[in-house]
């Protein structure tokens, strides 16, 4: 396993990348065994290359994979093997790239949507009250909004929307008001400053559990992570070819219920569209009716598997 990340339900996921037998003609004549796969796959969360590794090991001499970050420092994890493809840039381009790297379509989509563990790990980062750092928090670190962009300038009615909406905050109101109070004394730049902003309407009992959810708010608000989610899921699904796989971990119910709805209606609020003919416009359809979790044994060696769900749809 990677020291930069830990990657969660490693063998289910990229076991739903690769059903038994053939379909498609994405397996050669090794009839499905590992190493015999000659698709185009691709890995649209590469992070510390896990998945990747994994991926790659059931891929014939002739099979590629595509991965993509946006986190420059996931660049020095790239594989040297001449199949592989790392790109930096954010998932949600996954289509555009599609037309250049695999025209036909890709045979198996990967996206594993939690933050990796380098990212919580380092301080500087910003993304956990754990340190005393700048509030960053950007995947991107190359330009764009900060999280300390977003505590100084947002009304206190945007930040109440962001904490009720992404981190489903009890006393979001009263939260986002003591942000605005404590920053019309002085900016707040770094968690610390944060922390100490909001701690009146930390409850005792469930301190650690209301601060995650809060910067859970602000990371998903900073990098655009909905929105961003929303297009990918709309590429992958136009970037698959018929009979494709797309396998996807989520950590939190906002993103589960958004890939949930589009495997089942083809758009993220969940509402079925048919044409004149009474036909689901929905371009995928469900392998596993409930989600995967992970096994006891996992959560135990890593507590950040916890809160993972894997859903697998397959390209109509």
């Amino acid at each position: 396993m990677s020291q930069y990340h830990n990657p969660v339900l490693l063998k289910e996921s990229v076991d739903a990348m690769f059903p038994a037998g053939t379909y498609g003609g994405a397996v050669n004549s090794c009839n499905g065994v590992g190493g015999c796969f000659d698709g185009i796959y691709a890995d649209a969360t590469f992070g510390g290359g896990g998945h990747s590794r994994e991926i790659l090991s059931r891929l014939g001499p002739s099979g590629r994979l595509i991965a993509f970050d946006r986190d420059a420092d996931a660049l020095a994890n790239a594989i040297d093997d001449e199949r592989f493809t790392l790109i930096h840039n954010n998932f949600r381009f996954i289509y555009n790239y599609s037309l250049i790297e695999a025209p036909e379509g890709f045979d198996g989509i990967l996206a594993d949507l939690g933050v990796s563990s380098h990212q919580f790990d380092t301080a500087e980062r910003g993304f956990s009250f754990r340190y005393n750092a700048e509030l960053d928090m950007r995947m991107n670190v190359q330009g764009g909004k900060t999280a300390a962009d977003v505590v100084n300038s947002y009304t206190q009615e945007e930040l109440e929307r962001i904490l009720k909406l992404y981190g489903e905050v009890d006393g979001a109101r009263r939260i986002a008001g003591l942000i605005v109070s404590a920053r019309a004394q002085r900016s707040l730049l770094t968690t610390k400053d944060l922390d100490n902003a909001i701690a009146p309407a930390l409850p005792s009992f469930a301190e650690h559990k209301t601060l995650a959810r809060i910067y859970q708010a602000l990371r998903i608000e900073v990098n655009g992570e909905m929105r961003s989610l929303e297009k990918f899921l709309q590429g992958a699904a136009r970037a698959l070819r018929k009979g494709g796989r797309l396998a996807v971990i989520t950590y939190h119910s906002l993103e589960d219920r958004m890939v949930k709805n589009f495997i089942k209606t083809g758009n993220i609020d969940g509402i079925e569209q048919k044409d004149v003919f009474g036909r689901s416009s929905a371009p995928l359809k469900a392998v596993n009716r409930k989600p995967v979790l992970p096994s006891e044994d996992e959560i135990s060696g890593n507590t950040r598997a916890r809160s993972a769900k894997l859903r697998v749809a397959e390209k109509i």
